[in-house]
């Protein structure tokens, strides 16, 4: 009898690598907002009263992303927690008595 890849497993795998990079992503995000930002208080008060518009949505923008971050790092724990359990079942299903 041949017993094929875990499939349960395999989405707990999944899962977790789609979390990291939902993290990854969020975080390259703010770490950019943050760059802009420093470039924008460097400017005259000109320039920064006409760029607060741009402010406030990259305000929603950094809460849309500490919001990402957030379910990336639930994404990867429920995906650790699929795997393992998969991992746990899988020697219990098929018991065999030699």
């Amino acid at each position: 009898m041949e017993i094929s890849g875990n499939t349960a497993f395999y989405a707990g795998l999944s899962s977790i690598q789609s979390g990291q990079n939902r993290v990854d992503q969020a975080a390259s995000q703010i770490a950019n907002n943050t760059i802009e930002r420093s470039v924008t208080s460097q400017s005259s008060e000109v320039q920064v009263d006409r760029l607060r518009g741009v402010d406030r949505s990259q305000q929603s923008d950094l809460a849309s992303n500490m919001v990402d971050m957030a379910q990336g790092k639930f994404q990867v724990e429920l995906g650790a927690k699929v795997a393992k359990a998969s991992d746990e079942v899988l020697g219990t299903i098929i018991d065999t008595f030699a």
